[in-house]
């Protein structure tokens, strides 16, 4: 049986602050009064990942002294902001687009098959001492589950102010994903030389 390993109290204390942040997030994006619109549905349940993602990297700034990691945070927190305060804007015309019972029920078992394959996994992550290494494990989650949500809502007719907000969200997604499994991959390379 493999002993599970210690952690510190620095380590306890970041993964309690990004637990309740998970859980926050998890709330936010499950108890959303359902309308008739997949361009509202879509802002009110993203709202709180984004959020989430903006208050991981806070989480993780408060510890960390990698500089890649730092810069990669801030760069988090900046793009989310942006993307956040462009939902926003648009959130109150978006509403008017309409969808069909049949698109509204493929759109959530959709959404319904991503968010809890993401919940799951960021949920129970592997965790080490290193809150880099743990901040990374969880970001990478969150970002593959945010790709999914966005092109999960590009498949059906949505607000056209969207549209550049979601290939937007997507490209910056992808390279923020790709920066942080190399960055990852480093680390954890580096870890098991020390």
């Amino acid at each position: 049986m493999v002993k599970p390993i210690e952690l510190s109290n620095v380590t306890k204390a970041y993964l309690e602050e990004y637990q309740r942040i998970l859980k926050k997030m998890m709330q936010g994006m499950t108890y959303v009064t359902i309308t008739c619109s997949i361009s509202e549905n879509f802002i009110k349940q993203i709202i709180p990942h984004q959020v989430a993602a903006i208050q991981m990297s806070e989480n993780v700034l408060r510890y960390t002294t990698n500089i890649p990691v730092q810069d990669l945070a801030l760069e988090i927190i900046r793009t989310h902001t942006e993307m956040l305060e462009s939902l926003e804007a648009i959130q109150n015309r978006c509403c008017v687009v309409q969808n069909s019972e049949y698109e509204l029920y493929e759109y959530m078992c959709a959404y319904k098959e991503i968010t809890e394959a993401m919940f799951n996994c960021m949920c129970a992550p592997p965790v080490s001492n290193s809150i880099n290494i743990n901040y990374l494990r969880e970001m990478i989650v969150h970002h593959q589950g945010g790709i999914r949500l966005a092109q999960n809502v590009l498949r059906f007719c949505i607000c056209q102010e969207l549209i550049p907000i979601l290939k937007c969200m997507i490209q910056t997604l992808c390279e923020q994903l790709e920066e942080m499994e190399k960055l990852l991959d480093s680390l954890q390379n580096c870890d098991c030389e020390c």
